[in-house]
């Protein structure tokens, strides 16, 4: 069933086009991801979809009745409101009657408007409702019901928002970058979640685990084009080559076509026949396909990195604290070169903290941080670069100087640094606050690597960055001879570069794991499942029959315990011979749903029957064997 339909709409900011004549379609039940360089125009084609914005032309068509939310990068929210009144301002009715009950309760002396109320939540199922809503707002760590909006963190406005979407259960979710601001945790049950429910997605993340794990289909916008893979990211991937290199073959067989018909062309047929007009007419055709070229320009990172002395970084028994929160207690850690450390851990448990300790931006509350006299920093912050009003991107790089210094000696000019990073000369002068969140990204990046450091540290640096820039970022990362410190929920970022993870757990408490985040997975799992083995040998070492022959040694049945012995063979076998005759009988195809129901509870009484006594004789038999 179709739900919407994008029928060839396009979208300009005066000289600069983002897309045109783009088309496609959702179906119920597809889970689909757009993947696209920053800057192509995802977030806009998003808000076309959603309503926030129009297409310059084109339409979209939406299923009548249907209900579409809409998870923004910045969520419009409220701010006088609190997060439960966020949650019931929303036109969803079982939402709404929830609303309508707790009012009621709140006026018990309202006998008649709590009647009502308490039979329209029997009528529309929803005493599961607000378990299951209050469940989704505690995995996303908004337990605080009564904190108003507008003294939430942009982070938790954004988790309160996407709260708000899965808990109205839309037809269609459209979804920007659904898993910022998220910890590794919530990212994995946000999978978890749409693995299991039934819901449709439209969304676009650079998560490329949540892609592979939740997506059923990707579209890629590529140099204007819509190219859909019906898989998930390795299957993009996989098909994503092959088309490239049909494409390179395809190129090549029409640049040949064209030497060939462009001799022709050159003799100057004067015969100008009907053929030989069609003949000139696929000539131009021809010379447009062989003179295509593929843009396909790459980031490219090079740095002169300073040199690293013996001592690198060292933390003395550091302790940093917030009231009624310990951030760091007596942290010792000796940083050595070379090192690739990545940090995990719940939002809010100080990992940001840690690294402006670490950078000298916030001071221990006690112990002794001792920075090598060689070490340079390059800190990647959350916040990215600051926007100064009219500000061109050419201007940002220029403030480092007009020449950058790279390897071996050689220089570069800020425009040709700029042109590294895919930034052309025309869009060097365009305003910084105009550029996209990916774009800022990239030049904040670009502003860090070009001072040269020999410390990297990185703070969720793979927020609005395009899966291209990812993975020439990460190749970068792990040629990077100095030391990298990184905060990010990118699994698959993380699962590449580091080699070891700092475990941030709350109170003050920091593991050192030898290994990324996969192996931390496994090994967390591989607890859990030892933890649940113990359990259950220590409750079967209470109940199992094995055991009632060793706890019942030295004693020997009293004669009512024979005569029980063998009276229950006699009602085990008898009630065998009835679970027979009651299952047989549900072959029968005239049976009614009533009578389906009746034999069903006979069947339930029979096996309880059957559990018990067969314990109790097995409980008997021990004791009968051990004499």
């Amino acid at each position: 069933m179709n739900l919407l339909t994008v029928e060839h709409i396009a979208k300009s900011y005066g000289e600069l086009v983002l897309f045109s004549d783009l088309s496609f379609g959702i179906n119920k039940g597809q889970k689909i991801a757009l993947v696209a360089k920053n800057g192509s125009g995802k977030t806009s084609i998003l808000n076309i979809m959603s309503g926030r914005d129009t297409a310059d032309s084109g339409k979209v068509n939406h299923r009548k009745g249907i209900h579409v939310s809409f998870l923004a990068q910045e969520p419009n929210l409220d701010l006088n409101l609190s997060i439960e009144e966020t949650i019931f301002a929303s036109d969803n009715h079982i939402l709404q009657a929830l609303a309508k009950y707790e009012e009621a309760l709140a006026h018990p002396e309202q006998q008649e408007a709590y009647q009502k109320a308490f039979e329209t939540m029997d009528s529309l199922d929803a005493w599961d409702f607000e378990t299951q809503y209050k469940q989704i707002l505690f995995k996303l760590k908004l337990e605080d019901l009564s904190a108003k909006v507008g003294s939430l963190s942009g982070g938790q406005k954004k988790r309160l928002a996407l709260a708000n979407a899965l808990i109205n259960k839309p037809d269609l979710l459209i979804l920007d970058e659904p898993t910022n601001h998220l910890d590794l945790e919530m990212i994995e049950w946000l999978e978890n979640y749409f693995t299991k429910e039934q819901m449709t997605l439209f969304m676009v993340t650079h998560d490329r685990y949540f892609l592979e794990r939740v997506c059923n289909e990707i579209i890629e916008l590529d140099q204007g084009q819509l190219h859909t893979y019906k898989g998930n990211y390795s299957y993009y991937l996989d098909k994503k080559e092959a088309r490239m290199e049909r494409e390179a073959v395809e190129l090549h067989k029409s640049q040949i076509l064209f030497k060939k018909e462009l001799n022709w062309m050159r003799r100057q047929p004067k015969a100008r026949t009907t053929k030989s007009k069609s003949r000139i007419d696929d000539f131009h055709t021809i010379k447009e396909r062989a003179s295509q070229r593929r843009q396909e320009h790459v980031v490219q990172l090079e740095i002169q990195m300073e040199r690293l002395g013996s001592k690198v970084l060292e933390l003395h028994k550091v302790s940093k604290a917030y009231p009624g929160k310990q951030i760091l207690d007596k942290f010792d850690y000796n940083f050595l070169k070379g090192e690739r450390i990545g940090i995990i851990g719940k939002n809010g448990t100080g990992k940001s903290t840690f690294l402006n300790v670490i950078t000298g931006l916030e001071s221990p509350d006690s112990g002794k941080v001792v920075v090598g006299d060689t070490i340079k920093f390059g800190y990647y912050t959350q916040k990215g670069i600051p926007i100064k009003e009219g500000q061109k991107v050419i201007e940002v790089i220029r403030e480092f100087g007009d020449f950058i210094p790279l390897k071996k000696g050689k220089q570069i000019s800020a425009q040709q640094l700029l042109e590294r990073f895919l930034f052309d000369r025309k869009k060097q002068y365009d305003f910084v606050e105009k550029l996209s969140g990916g774009e800022r990204k990239r030049l904040f990046l670009c502003t860090v690597l070009i001072q040269n450091p020999n410390f990297l540290i990185l703070d969720e640096p793979t927020n609005d960055l395009d899966i291209v820039t990812l993975n020439v970022l990460e190749n970068f990362l792990l040629d990077f001879p100095g030391c990298l410190l990184v905060v990010s929920h990118d699994r698959y970022f993380m699962d590449k570069i580091v080699d070891h993870l700092f475990v941030f757990k709350g109170d003050g408490r920091i593991a050192d794991f030898p290994g990324n985040y996969s192996d931390y997975r496994a090994y967390g799992d591989s607890l859990l499942q030892e933890q649940r083995v113990a359990k259950d040998n220590k409750k079967e070492r209470g109940t199992s029959k094995s055991h009632w022959k060793k706890d019942s040694q030295g004693t020997k049945l009293s004669y009512l315990e024979q005569k029980e012995y063998k009276q229950l063979e006699k009602e085990i076998q008898k009630l065998e011979v009835k679970k027979e005759e009651v299952q047989n009988k549900f072959a029968n195809a005239s049976l009614s749903g009533e009578e389906i129901d009746l034999l069903s509870l006979e069947l339930k009484r029979i096996l309880d029957m059957l559990d018990s006594k067969t314990e109790r004789w097995f409980e008997l038999a021990a004791i009968q064997e051990s004499n």
